[in-house]
């Protein structure tokens, strides 16, 4: 996309829901140079954006903007899970769903990060359709929408009525207080299509000339002088080459923030060491007691043609009933995700705050070789509990009086065994070089997301949250790209 240059004050890794915002921001001051790597394609404007429409989501096998990693859920349940890779990262390509962490989400995180601290980073990055008061904006970048109740599709309108009247509250705004209920998803859907950060933040920015934007271009590894960050080595088109920075934002994903820490010299030392990796800081917790939102599939068969709408999201309402979340999708999955292969429509049963943590670790020091990933989901009594709980409660709405004329569940079976036959994952992973504390050991960031250990180097992106929010991840990842930006400009 731009002629390789060989410095910059800021080099910004991955150009995904983080990194764009943080190559924006912080470009805003013409003196300082902002180089941005994105090992994805890229586009110049967003009529040329290939991943615009939010009904699907571009994420099947064979797609030119993921990557996709093999699994391990639970002991022998192997999985596979996607990332974005193209500018805008997995908020390109995802459901569109732009929820934020709760006011109790917050409490897990250090103090400066309090709702109080956060919320007016919320407020400033969106620009919400449907409220105007002291929680929403808008004026700012991020569109934010939700479906009115005579745009839901035929499912998603059955199900709030059977929520409804088996006497779950109503949550009109799932970005205000929180306090759980059936209501309509915020979508950062704007003029018929999906709005992620680049779109919203990079592109109106791509003019700058102190802002490059080079796709398809992999950072091999960090590069260290003693334990300051200096630069990064890239690769593109099959050629090397290095890059010398003043300043690294590593923002590659949950996944491969890691994966570079550890590939650079930077995670347990032990670990590095087996890889035959030199050790620049030994940072026991990076790749470390990760977390995500285990998803329980209850499949059903449709009793007629349902009506989906034309503009109907992936999933356009939700009930959240404590740490449960129940989506309603609106279509079959292979409709959703073309090339999927699953005809059965689903229910999902997402699991918002599960005890399961998992680790990332490297299979070998090269480049292309995939790291392991266990979730080890499923592997406490209370979260089988809490599934089995989900199902139940699923069960019971797929029988109310609204949905049972429309369809038939294809199970019945409520037990672990069904938990681990019909388990998945959210795609939500978070926490993988956690932020916290001085006296919190497992910490890999502190406060401002600067790497502990070394110099020059900072985190942004869903690895550095202290733990996976109860609701999607994706407008929290915003608001962290934000202050992210804000710290580095002071």
């Amino acid at each position: 996309m731009a002629d390789p240059i060989d410095a910059a004050d800021v080099v910004v890794v991955g150009g995904g829901s983080s990194g764009c915002v943080v190559a924006a921001r912080l470009s805003e001051n013409p003196a300082r140079s902002v180089l941005l790597l994105e090992s994805g394609p890229g586009y110049r404007s967003a009529v040329d954006c290939p991943v615009l429409d939010y009904r699907t989501l571009p994420v099947g096998p064979g797609s030119a903007f993921t990557e996709t990693y093999g699994v391990e859920l639970a002991p022998s349940v192997p999985s596979a899970m996607v990332r974005g890779r193209v500018l805008g990262g997995s908020g390109a390509v995802n459901g569109a769903y732009f929820v934020r962490a709760t006011e109790a989400d917050f409490r897990h995180w250090p103090a400066s990060w309090s709702y109080e601290n956060v919320l007016p980073v919320f407020r400033a990055l969106e620009r919400d359709a449907d409220f105007d008061d002291d929680r929403h904006g808008t004026t700012g970048p991020m569109p934010v929408r939700r479906q009115s109740a005579e745009q839901l599709s035929e499912i998603s309108a059955a199900f709030c009525a059977a929520a409804v009247g088996a006497g779950h509250p109503e949550e009109p705004d799932k970005n205000g207080a929180g306090a759980g209920g059936i209501g309509p998803v915020p979508l950062n859907i704007d003029g018929g299509r999906r709005v992620g950060t680049a779109a919203a933040y990079l592109l109106p920015a791509w003019e700058r000339p102190n802002l490059t934007v080079e796709t398809s271009a992999g950072v091999v590894r960090i590069l260290f002088s003693g334990t300051e960050a200096v630069g990064v080595e890239v690769e593109s088109g099959g050629v090397r080459r290095t890059v010398h920075a003043g300043r690294v934002v590593l923002a590659a994903g949950a996944v491969e923030t890691p994966v570079l820490l550890m590939r650079s010299g930077v995670g347990p030392s032990e670990h590095l060491r087996d890889n035959g990796i030199p050790v620049i800081v030994d940072l026991p917790g990076v790749g470390t007691d990760f977390s995500d939102h285990p998803e329980v599939a209850l499949p059903y068969r449709i009793r007629t043609a349902l009506r989906r709408s034309d503009t109907s999201p992936v999933v356009e309402t939700v009930l959240n009933v404590g740490d449960l979340e129940i989506r309603p999708y609106t279509a079959p999955f292979d409709v959703l995700v073309p090339g999927s292969g699953q005809p059965d429509p689903i229910l999902g049963i997402g699991l918002m705050a599960a005890e399961s943590r998992g680790d990332i670790r490297l299979t070998s020091r090269h480049r292309h070789d995939r790291p392991r990933i266990e979730y080890r989901y499923a592997q406490s009594a209370s979260d089988r509990r809490a599934l089995r709980e989900g199902q139940a409660i699923g069960l019971e709405l797929l029988h109310s009086r609204e949905l049972g004329s429309l369809l038939v569940p294809l199970s019945e079976e409520v037990s672990d065994r069904s938990v681990l036959a019909h388990l998945g994952t959210s795609l939500h992973l978070s926490g993988s070089c956690r932020m916290g504390e001085s006296a919190d050991a497992g910490a890999v960031v502190d406060e401002r997301c600067d790497v502990r250990g070394v110099t020059g180097l900072t985190l942004a992106d869903t690895s550095v949250f202290p733990v996976v929010p109860s609701r999607g991840p994706h407008a929290t990842a915003v608001m962290v790209a934000e202050r992210v930006g804000t710290f580095l400009r002071e």
